[in-house]
């Protein structure tokens, strides 16, 4: 029996940002001394404005919204060369989560999927650079859907392009307000802390068995 298993990105498969400040482990923590741009500053005149309310719902690109903020903090590299160091930084992998997936692929009898708010630049960045494509059927995206969960829409979207399934599609995602978004479109959502709470789902544990989570996050 195919069931989809989705995972979430940032908090899930990247270590990174997540839900739980306990467990945020911040790409930006150099750039100031490392580039010159100052990472509070960057969160809060464009991350959480431009950026989540334009360019995560692809209203207008990561480069030309770089482009436009960067002169004002001094940054005079340009759009590309600034992307460039945050995917850099931005893509370590949560090897035990990756290697869940792995798993599960080898198996053959789930459908993987990806769903995550991410703009267009990230998402191929994630799908071709870091090799998620080669593991995961497709990546649900909110710049490719325009719209960001928890919103109703996305949830939607997702559902229409998966089909109808035999059981409730399995997902990870660190974040509560979605999780609880999840449930209220029939899936079986968990709220992703630590590593275990995939690993030792029963479903999961079940068919890959149990996996070392001595060093994992």
């Amino acid at each position: 029996m195919t069931r989809a298993v989705i995972f979430d990105v940032d908090g899930v498969l990247i270590e990174g940002y997540h839900s739980n400040p306990a467990r945020v482990r911040a790409w930006d923590k150099d750039m100031l001394t490392e580039i010159g741009v100052d990472p509070d500053r960057l969160r809060e005149e464009f991350t959480f404005d431009v950026f989540v309310k334009k360019v995560i719902v692809g209203q207008m690109s990561f480069i030309e919204a770089l482009d436009r903020y960067l002169p004002s903090v001094g940054y005079k590299h340009g759009g590309m060369v600034f992307a460039h160091y945050w995917l850099k930084k931005d893509s370590t992998l949560n090897a035990p989560v990756v290697e869940i997936a792995r798993k599960l692929k080898a198996r053959g009898d789930c459908m993987l999927y990806i769903a995550t708010n991410q703009e267009h630049l990230r998402a191929m960045w994630l799908w071709g650079k870091l090799g998620l494509g080669e593991i995961f059927d497709d990546m649900f995206y909110s710049a490719r859907l325009g719209v960001r969960k928890p919103e109703n829409r996305f949830f939607e979207h997702v559902n229409l392009a998966i089909g109808s399934q035999a059981e409730p599609p399995l997902f990870f995602d660190d974040t509560p307000k979605v999780v609880a978004a999840a449930r209220v479109h029939g899936w079986e959502a968990i709220e992703f802390d630590t590593v275990a709470d995939c690993a030792n789902h029963p479903w999961i544990a079940d068919r890959i068995g149990t996996i070392n989570l001595k060093d994992a996050p």
